[in-house]
């Protein structure tokens, strides 16, 4: 059977990366003032140090590093980051992704810090050497929480054996799924998406050679000899409720993204102009190159926190401050309990407490008047757009965009620049009487319309039992009624599980 296309599978049910270029949040935030009453700005414009920020799916970090890294460049504040995932295993790639970004330069330098973030981040192999980084971290981290224990323990190599995660097995298990009928002409149907849908919308960077490496493999920076990468990647394995013998059985495997690739976040777009460059018609740098590169200069700028630097020009000349040391930026990152969307202004803390709500393409079925109502008046909300989810038509794009700006405003939040609108990045801000719409009676529609499809994360929840919320956390939130996905078979994971392989629903 062949996978209809514009169907959203190849996005999978769980994200590992995101679909859209690493924002500098603090710029949003200054660039993006919305048209509101001189009284009301003044009240929530420059009378606290502070600027907390809920950030709904985001997956991998990518915000979080680019606004910490670019930090000196705005005026002091103490940033609150409040980051809700869907999945426990989201959270500990948070908690790994921050420990690597963070890590003493003499400990670890920045070119081997960045090339381990790449391949921890994006490949589906690694080396020996990263695959020991990730069990040694596993170590220090699986004691902060019990509920992420099994996570932790699975990464440190708990159950050994490569038999465990057989990656490479899994990644074509999935492709093969996927793409059906069409499996043996598999590199024509990868050329096709590069060339017709990435790079007609925006993503001309990604060179052939390396997406269908990506897609054959699910290696997508090779740094190093190819035949270097031959251990998986346990951070990308998450658990899974599937079919077996008539009965739901829970098995541990690979449902994430297989269609577009980590290419978008930090390899399409870059500060210096010169890596985008085209001769004769084609981008002179690739997208691993770009990406190592922005990695490496946001890796560069971390580490110059507490140390002699000198200023690189605006915003106005880094607030007329003159060479010295770099400010350390004050900052928290909380993670909030699985589920708890929707429940998050009943907590009298949570209202209106957010200038900035970070909604990913993949959740936004969780924006409502219940989560607006934790963003301050003249707040801004950004969302995702699913623009490079290749699986998805124009017309569902469109379809999806158009979604996205009812939940939005119905949420009681305005678009930002309808006449320009961007095709990444649905901008909204919330004006001082939106609290009055969350009763509105837009909010009952909660069914888009044929085409506009929410990616697969958003419709197949997490099956209970798996990754649940541990006692006195909230339950995950109602869906949107979507049209129904196959049901998933054990044909997926290629083998039936065992006594030995299949872990208990609790410990995934």
């Amino acid at each position: 059977m062949t996978t209809p296309a514009g169907s959203g599978t190849g996005f999978g049910s769980v994200s590992w990366w995101g679909l859209s270029p690493a924002l500098d949040l603090q710029a949003e935030r200054e660039a993006l003032r919305p048209p509101v009453d001189p009284d009301l700005r003044e009240d929530t414009e420059h009378t606290t140090p502070e600027l907390d920020v809920l950030l709904v799916g985001s997956v991998d970090g990518r915000h979080l590093l680019r606004t910490l890294a670019r930090a000196a460049l705005w005026p002091r504040r103490r940033l609150h980051f409040y980051v809700l995932e869907n999945n426990l295993e989201a959270v500990a790639r948070h908690m790994l992704i921050f420990s690597l970004a963070l890590e003493e330069p003499e400990k670890m330098g920045l070119q081997e810090r960045s090339e381990t973030f790449l391949e921890v981040w994006g490949n589906a192999l690694l080396r020996p050497q990263v695959a020991a980084f990730v069990r040694a971290q596993a170590d220090r981290l699986f004691c902060e929480r019990d509920a992420l224990e099994a996570v932790f323990r699975f990464w440190a190599g708990g159950e050994k054996g490569p038999e465990v995660f057989p990656m490479s097995r899994l990644w074509d298990s999935r492709l093969r799924h996927y793409l059906g009928s069409r499996y043996d002409a598999r590199r024509g149907v990868s050329d096709w998406d590069l060339h017709m849908k990435l790079h007609d919308r925006g993503a001309r960077v990604i060179h052939t050679r390396e997406f269908r490496r990506w897609r054959d493999t699910g290696v997508a920076f090779e740094l190093r000899d190819s035949s270097a990468y031959h251990v998986p990647n346990r951070t990308l394995a998450s658990g899974r409720l599937l079919s077996y013998h008539g009965e739901r059985v829970a098995t541990r495997g690979y449902w994430g993204d297989i269609a577009t690739g980590p290419f978008v976040a930090f390899g399409i777009e870059a500060d210096d102009e010169s890596l985008l460059r085209t001769s004769n018609g084609q981008p002179v740098k690739t997208a691993s190159e770009i990406t190592q590169h922005n990695v490496t200069e946001l890796f560069r700028e971390v580490a110059a926190w507490g140390r002699p630097t000198a200023n690189h020009g605006t915003p106005e000349q880094v607030h007329g401050e003159g060479p010295g040391t770099a400010p350390s930026p004050e900052f928290t990152v909380h993670f909030l309990p699985l589920g708890s969307a929707q429940t998050l202004h009943h907590k009298s803390c949570y209202e209106g407490r957010f200038q900035l709500l970070y909604v990913a393409c993949g959740m936004v079925h969780l924006l409502s008047p219940d989560l607006g109502a934790c963003v301050a008046p003249g707040g801004h909300l950004i969302v995702e757009l699913a623009r490079y989810l290749v699986d998805l038509r124009q017309e569902q794009l469109q379809g999806f965009s158009a979604r996205a700006g009812e939940l939005a405003q119905a949420a009681g939040f305005t678009p930002q620049n309808p006449d320009r609108p961007s095709e990444t990045f649905a901008r909204f801000y919330k004006s001082g009487d939106s609290a009055c719409l969350r009763s509105h009676a837009a909010v009952q529609s909660t069914t888009p319309p044929p085409g506009a499809l929410v990616p697969p994360s958003a419709r197949n929840p997490p099956p209970e039992g798996l990754t649940q919320p541990s006692e006195g956390k909230t339950p995950p939130s109602e869906r949107l009624k979507l049209p129904s996905e196959s049901r998933a078979s054990l044909s997926e994971v290629q083998a039936p599980p065992t006594g030995s392989q299949t872990p208990k629903p609790e410990s995934l």
